[in-house]
């Protein structure tokens, strides 16, 4: 295993440090995490995928308060995972060896190194896709433009977070504000009108995406100065943008049109000087591509701690912008939430064992060492949490592997399970009761 000599030690007081065996400089305070994670929150996926919530004979009130409850409940779990990797100092998937030990830890990690390559080549993806649609440029071009500049932004991710929240952040709330009032301006439904029938399945879509971030969410608050301000960070900074963007893509569906998978983005470039708004998003969208570059090095990392951060950023960087030049993403894009779906119920056992679970068997500790013991016991809630969400809500996949959910609507019918419900509620609930159950008898 190498070690960081005295200079390179002096740069993770404004860096990580290129491996695991250097403390993290903890320089990140409550702005910087909010700029940080309501940058992330910011996103032309939102508005897209809120077009799939409003449906005929649903009112538009009820459809915003699904977004609010679904926001408030995912960001309030990813504000405490948040807080738990400022405890710890540990990245995420290092953080999961107090839970399951190092070498199961090892089975998250590799779902999490998946689905943040999968989701950096979204990224880059969708940006070049936007990018097309502004300019009418080539695409391969954006694609490797935005490849080079994400790969570039997760080499320094502290200085990238400092440049998020002190400048970026200020620009897309201001190109936020004026697509939310040009749009608003629209002439627009009774807000009441309408029922609010698939109520709970709006919640969950909505709840998906902060809590999709939770497996990177230690990664950057282990770099907090106190685990209040991770919390603050995370769970308000990525919780307000949930709302106000995906309220943006209400309106602007219940404004233009009330088809699923309807055409926003195209809709919000017909405003005024609205084009300057959208390029500036666009750019923004960086971000996300950036932080799962840098997450899925520092993943990588809790299985070779000797490994060094700047060469796996680069290596991911060039696969993802590969990826991105030669595939349709969209096509894999089922693929990627069915491995969200993963950390849904292990989001509970993580944070009912830490927060509960710690407290009450005497506080030994959260051991995130190499030599962390095994904790099978522990996968138990963690598969039956997952079992629940796919009974509740079968994750949508096509072509091949369309048998997968074929499979388990087949159980869900079965069973006699209701639709309609919160696939990430249940599992959240079954995973949660679980683990006290299990905690109950390793204390006996």
């Amino acid at each position: 295993m190498t070690h960081d000599t005295p200079a390179q030690l002096d740069q993770t007081r404004t860096e990580p440090g290129r491996t695991l065996d250097t403390d993290p400089p903890r320089t990140l305070g409550t702005f910087a995490q909010l700029g940080l994670w309501g940058n992330l929150g910011i996103s032309l996926l939102l508005p897209v995928a809120a077009t799939f919530l409003v449906l005929p004979g649903t009112s538009v009130a009820s459809t915003l308060l699904a977004v609010v409850v679904g926001a408030v409940i995912g960001s309030t779990l990813l504000g405490l995972s948040a807080a738990v990797g400022a405890r710890t100092g540990a990245p995420a998937m290092v953080l999961l060896r107090g839970l399951l030990g190092t070498r199961l830890s090892a089975l998250p990690t590799v779902v999490n190194l998946l689905q943040c390559v999968g989701w950096a080549t979204f990224e880059v993806f969708v940006i070049a896709e936007a990018a097309t649609a502004l300019t009418g440029g080539p695409r391969w071009v954006f694609v490797l433009v935005a490849g080079v500049l994400a790969t570039g932004m997760a080499l320094r991710p502290l200085g990238v977070v400092k440049i998020l929240s002190r400048y970026a952040v200020w620009l897309a709330i201001a190109s936020t504000v004026y697509l939310l009032v040009q749009v608003l301006r629209q002439p627009l439904p009774p807000l009441t009108e309408g029922g609010s029938a698939g109520f709970w399945s709006a919640t969950d879509l909505v709840i998906a995406l902060p809590v999709s971030w939770v497996p990177l969410a230690a990664d950057y608050s282990r770099h907090s100065r106190s685990a209040t301000a991770s919390f603050v960070g995370a769970s308000v900074g990525y919780g307000v943008a949930t709302v106000v963007f995906f309220a943006l893509g209400v309106f602007a569906l219940v404004a233009y049109g009330v088809t699923p998978g309807f055409d926003v983005i195209g809709s919000l470039l017909v405003l005024p000087v609205a084009g300057v708004a959208v390029v500036v998003l666009v750019v923004d969208e960086l971000d996300e591509a950036f932080a799962n570059l840098y997450s899925t090095a520092v993943s990588a990392q809790n299985l070779r701690p000797g490994w060094d951060r700047r060469h796996l950023v680069i290596g991911v960087g060039v696969l993802a912008t590969a990826l991105a030049l030669g595939v349709d993403a969209y096509s894999y894009e089922p693929f990627l939430y069915l491995l969200g779906a993963v950390f849904v119920p292990l989001t509970a056992v993580l944070l009912v064992a830490f927060f509960v679970l710690g407290r009450l068997g005497g506080g030994s500790g959260w051991d995130t060492s190499a030599e962390a013991p095994a904790r099978p016991e522990m996968l138990v809630p963690w598969v039956a949490g997952f079992v629940a969400y796919q009974l509740v809500a079968p994750t949508a996949l096509t072509g091949w592997a369309a048998g997968w959910t074929t499979w388990w609507t087949d159980r869900q019918s079965d069973l006699g399970i209701p639709t309609g419900w919160s696939a990430s509620l249940v599992a959240l609930a079954v995973s949660g009761v679980l683990t006290l159950a299990v905690g109950a008898v390793r204390r006996r």
